[in-house]
């Protein structure tokens, strides 16, 4: 068996002109294309990954759909749900590139973000890479997190303080000082409406960057209807939703109010 070169590539949060240019030559000089299909409920991702491989992908290029295994989304033990989802979705990449290139050759994996920040794809090739012979190339892309900051027009901290980068499922967890200015991804529920305080103040955004973009910024007490309201009416008039958002602690500086 030939080596295959595998690259993980990062593509921003959406919008098509969030595409690095050195994105744009990894598009361009690979031969397959692996998409995980998740079926209809988030074709239009599938769309728009599409669209950016009709644009910058070279000719004689193919696209290689690959059935992404079910998961279980509220295990008893998630993290033992996440390594089983893991390993079956290896078999069923490592399975593709036997099937599609025999020989070596190139693919890729585009990835929504960046492929360091809250994304299985790393990991996968990591097992991969030690079932058979794979070079790993990995592109960075735009993240989510500087995407909303950006359309928010606002930088994350105050002077010198750090920032948390979290997940709703362990926001409740953040220690003591911790907890001045948290980028919470991957929540479903809106944790901070259990966490917050009504003076802290929320910066929110989903489908950043692109044409479905929508904002919403102010104080907690002020603001959470208004985002759960937005949040539950474009999921149901697009199937799906990626959204993120920024948790300041009260008198970290001047609001900047964002809402559309």
């Amino acid at each position: 068996m030939r080596p295959v070169v595998l690259r993980v590539i990062g593509i921003g949060p959406g919008g098509p002109r969030q595409i690095t240019l050195e994105a744009v030559d990894a598009i361009a000089a690979t031969d397959v294309f692996l998409i995980l299909d998740k079926g209809d409920r988030t074709s239009e991702l599938t769309d728009a990954r599409q669209q950016m491989l009709n644009t910058h992908a070279g000719p004689g290029h193919r696209v290689v759909q690959v059935p992404d295994p079910p998961r279980d989304r509220n295990p008893v033990d998630y993290e033992a749900e996440v390594r089983r989802w893991h390993a079956a979705r290896v078999d069923a990449i490592d399975t593709t590139l036997t099937a599609h290139l025999p020989d070596g050759g190139t693919a890729a994996i585009l990835v929504w973000g960046d492929p360091a920040l809250y994304d299985s794809t790393l990991r996968i090739t990591d097992a991969l890479a030690h079932r058979r012979p794979l070079t790993v190339e990995v592109v960075a892309g735009v993240t989510s997190a500087s995407a909303l900051t950006a359309a928010h027009g606002i930088v994350a901290h105050a002077v010198g303080q750090p920032i948390l980068t979290t997940t709703g499922r362990r926001l409740a967890s953040t220690p003591d000082g911790a907890d001045r200015n948290q980028i919470v991804m991957l929540d479903s529920s809106l944790a901070f409406r259990e966490t917050a305080a009504p003076d802290d103040i929320v910066y929110w955004g989903a489908y950043l960057g692109t044409e479905h973009q929508i904002l919403v910024s102010g104080r907690v007490a002020d603001v959470t209807d208004e985002i759960v309201a937005k949040r539950a009416r474009a999921r149901e008039q697009l199937g799906w939703i990626m959204d993120i958002y920024l948790l300041q602690k009260a008198g970290q500086g001047r609001l900047r109010s964002t809402s559309e």
